[in-house]
């Protein structure tokens, strides 16, 4: 599996840290993902501080591993934050 550019492997999982102008743009983001993952029935853990999110993927049914799910789902979100 390839990783998404910007992801990385960390404490079982795969990571990454986005950071916004402000909070509401990290809010927006956080909806989008919210929609995403719903669709793709698949949901990240992560956590929110004012212009900074971060966000941890790991395949729970699978034993809390990385699993290409996660992979995909991460690029995915790559293709928000580019918009």
């Amino acid at each position: 599996m390839t990783t998404p550019n910007g992801w990385h492997h960390a404490d079982c999982a795969l990571t990454r840290n986005f950071e916004f102008k402000d909070f509401s743009e990290a809010f927006a983001f956080m909806t989008r993902v919210a929609f995403l993952a719903e669709q793709h029935g698949h949901h990240p853990d992560w956590s929110n501080s004012w212009n900074k999110v971060k966000i941890s993927l790991t395949s729970h049914d699978a034993g809390g591993v990385v699993t290409q799910r996660d992979h995909d789902l991460a690029a995915l979100i790559n293709t928000i934050t580019q918009a």
